[in-house]
């Protein structure tokens, strides 16, 4: 099967994701602990691996990221949001680092997504950081959180590795934060606010229904802030969706295309949405942070089993990225 050919399969099949659905309350949504990692990491490996393949979604928690980290990279994140577009203009998105507004087109919807995000891909970032007049402390206090973001992502990789037969530090070399070819990204989101005239409209999504295109994604949402749901691959033509509410001490996590992929369809990139509140819930609006990791442009995917043929992850995120950004990027 070609690249080209496999890039169109699953976008024909997001294509496919943009009705409502119904709601599953019955699925679980596992929590995963992972607390005295090395010397649980068997079992925590087991966990993760069943977490996978059943819903392809699990949050963690006693992930070593301070609340206080958290909670301080949320603040920042907001201050930098509410900056005029003119300022935040200065640093326009750009090999996936900077900042846009209502630029992500999805397949599943063909409208533009209700937010803006700025993304943090460090060797792409020169010129695109605001100055400490405009924001200070906004790069420090950024990259440290991202920095960790990395070591947590890595940390779980690292068991994937493991139950894939691969050695443990396979992945930790493929999103080498030294190189000029990492490419994994801190993505700062902002859902705008649902104005009163569109509160009793359901017919616009904040974020349209999607796979990511990563490894793995670490998404912090805030307290109070839901919208999330997700539709496991065996559900996706029921399109039965289930919420995940916001728990702010929590990493929610999901596989991406790219792990996918790396694991012959082992590991599953399930759909996801952001939907819109309904009448009687929170219409203000909603801020989350997301890191991808995105193996770096040189390291080669290579299916175990030949299943799919050898692409870099380079090549394979651009294609991806093209096509949800009216093929700009």
């Amino acid at each position: 099967m070609s690249t080209a050919t496999y890039d169109m399969a699953e976008l024909q099949k997001e294509s496919r994701m943009g009705a409502m659905g119904s709601e599953n309350t019955t699925r679980e949504i596992r929590v995963i602990d992972l607390a005295d990692f090395e010397n649980r990491r068997a079992e925590i490996a087991d966990q993760l691996w069943d977490a996978s393949i059943d819903v392809g979604f699990f949050q963690l928690k006693n992930h070593g990221v301070p609340l206080a980290q958290m909670r301080e990279a949320f603040a920042m994140s907001e201050k930098f949001f509410a900056l005029p577009d003119e300022v935040k203009g200065q640093y326009p998105l750009a090999r996936n680092a900077g900042w846009e507004s209502r630029k992500q087109v999805r397949p599943s919807t063909g409208t533009a997504d209700q937010k803006e995000s700025y993304q943090i891909t460090r060797p792409r970032m020169a010129g695109l950081y605001p100055t400490e007049e405009e924001l200070p402390g906004f790069k420090a206090t950024m990259l440290a959180f991202e920095e960790a973001s990395w070591a947590v992502g890595m940390r779980v990789l690292s068991c994937f590795a493991d139950k894939l037969g691969f050695d443990r530090e396979f992945f930790t070399r493929a999103h080498d934060p030294s190189s000029e070819t990492y490419q994994s990204t801190l993505r700062m989101l902002h859902y705008y606010a649902i104005p009163p005239e569109a509160q009793d409209k359901l017919d616009l999504w904040r974020a349209g229904a999607h796979t990511d295109f990563d490894c793995l994604t670490l998404l912090y949402q805030r307290q109070g802030q839901g919208g999330l749901q997700v539709c496991p691959g065996k559900e996706m033509d029921a399109q039965e969706w289930t919420s995940i509410p916001p728990e702010e001490d929590y990493i929610t996590c999901n596989i991406g295309d790219m792990l996918m992929r790396w694991s012959d369809d082992q590991l599953p990139s399930n759909f996801h949405r952001v939907k819109n509140p309904l009448p009687g819930e929170y219409m203000g609006p909603r801020y989350s942070l997301a890191f991808f990791c995105q193996a770096n442009t040189d390291a080669l995917i290579e299916s175990p089993s030949g299943k799919y043929p050898p692409i870099t992850a380079g090549d394979y995120l651009a294609e991806r990225i093209r096509a949800n950004f009216n093929k700009k990027y």
